[in-house]
């Protein structure tokens, strides 16, 4: 008897940020920013998403308040609020929600993504940053922040730390017996007894075990430091790479890497950004391209492009290439997007201006400019030719930009075959085609001498 393994299918989530991913994007009419803290306009994109059949939606999230609000829609709802809002007007969608490893602790992170995880009937995901910026790091009592190095070594203790607390109930723990009074197994729920060099918990956690065991880790650093803590914990990786070659590279690499921590390369999915211009000819997309780099303020693109490449760019000739940049191992922020960031500029001789301008719409993403064939087919290139297993959707310009991936790409990548034609599943995990993780504390006491 044979068995046929179903084709490999593409994985897609659509990263929402207020009016959309270009930073001139509420300037568009297209778009709605005085809806910004409406709670009703992300649930109509999270309903779009699930329209789409999209595995999940993903908000970002940082604790300073980004870039110059004088200049852009900034600002808005904390994720995981937002995300328990999300969940009861959808069944399927997967909910992911960034949150810092730096300026949290892993007991209320754990609680809160449990608390998601039964809220969504088993959608939640984590975003596991370190937090990328000095401002964040003076919102909670520091002058300055971390060093690189030692905030990823933070991130590793602190997820350690999470697995075991929700771990710490067993599924079975709450039997419900009301004769005899008992509501729970307390053989199956345990103290965790972690003492770190960054934490001291006792547990249990106060949150019963969820739907998904965990939620999805996720996980978006490509620096050395980014990759081997990617390589070790994270299921989906959102990464930014501008070329193809550059994107093979990126996946062999991290790919790679995770035999040494036990692991197969199915157990981690890879999703570049790509921020989709689409029109219905190619010369409609351009034009809108064009419109909201029309939009810009060079005044907030210096500004950001200063952040990433951390120097002060203010002043300098719009039209004037990049000054000296310091190395990479001087910068203590986004390490990965600063090396993209200098490399594009030099790769291409672009000015101040023309950086601006090619950061737009994905602050270092990939923006593609087409028809939806046209998109569909860079979709499949990656896909097909070792640089993704999915993707990070990054609609320009919103609600539109959703609404033209859903209803006129997707149709497309499912009659290629490449992309679902229905949810078979209900978590995130089953959508990602990812396993439950056993419950390890309890795999260790009943272990044989435990």
């Amino acid at each position: 008897m044979t068995t046929t393994s179903r084709p490999r299918q593409l994985h897609l989530n659509a990263f929402l940020m207020n009016a959309g991913h270009h930073d001139a994007a509420w300037r568009h009419p297209r778009t709605q920013p005085e809806r910004v803290t409406d709670l009703s306009y992300f649930q109509q994109l999270a309903q779009t998403a699930e329209r789409g059949l999209l595995d999940s939606v993903f908000l970002a999230d940082g604790l300073a308040l980004w870039g110059k609000v004088r200049h852009n829609a900034l600002g808005g709802f904390e994720p995981l609020t937002l995300l328990s809002a999300l969940a009861a007007v959808t069944e399927h969608v997967g909910l992911i929600a960034t949150v810092s490893t730096t300026f949290n602790e892993p007991f209320h992170t754990a609680r809160k993504f449990a608390s998601l995880d039964h809220i969504s009937g088993g959608r939640a995901g984590w975003n596991i940053v370190t937090s990328g910026t000095v401002n964040e790091a003076r919102n909670f009592g520091r002058d300055e922040h971390l060093e690189h190095r030692l905030r990823y070594e933070r991130a590793r203790e602190f997820v350690e730390v999470a697995t075991k607390l929700w771990d710490s109930w067993e599924d079975d723990a709450i039997v419900l017996d009301r004769e005899r009074g008992v509501y729970a197994d307390t053989d199956k729920v345990r103290e965790i007894g972690h003492r770190g060099e960054h934490f001291g918990v006792q547990g249990p956690l106060n949150v019963p075990r969820t739907p998904q065991g965990y939620p999805l880790l996720v996980q978006a650093g490509s620096s050395e430091d980014g990759k081997e803590f990617a390589a070790q914990y994270a299921e989906a990786v959102f990464t930014a790479q501008q070329t193809l070659a550059d994107g093979q590279a990126f996946y062999k690499d991290l790919k790679s890497r995770l035999a040494r921590h036990g692991r197969t390369e199915d157990q981690l999915l890879i999703l570049p950004g790509i921020a989709p211009v689409i029109g219905s000819t190619e010369a409609e997309a351009r034009a809108l391209e064009q419109e909201l780099t029309e939009l810009q303020v060079p005044e907030y693109g210096l500004a950001q492009l200063s952040g990433m490449l951390g120097t002060d760019l203010t002043g300098l000739p719009l039209d004037g290439p990049l000054p000296e940049l310091p190395e990479e191992r001087d910068i203590n922020g986004n390490k990965s997007r600063f090396t993209l960031v200098a490399e594009l500029a030099r790769r291409d001789g672009l000015t101040l201006r023309e950086i601006i301008a090619r950061l737009g719409a994905g602050r270092g993403h990939r923006v593609f400019a087409g028809t939806p064939e046209q998109v569909a087919d860079q979709l499949q290139e990656w896909f097909t030719q070792g640089a993704a297993d999915g993707f990070n959707i990054m609609p320009p310009h919103l609600p539109g930009g959703l609404d033209d991936f859903v209803d006129h790409v997707v149709p497309i990548l499912q009659r290629r075959g490449l992309f679902r034609t229905e949810y078979t599943g209900r978590t995130l995990r089953e959508h990602y085609g990812l396993p439950r993780p056993e419950n390890r504390l309890a795999t260790a006491a009943s272990a044989p001498g435990a």
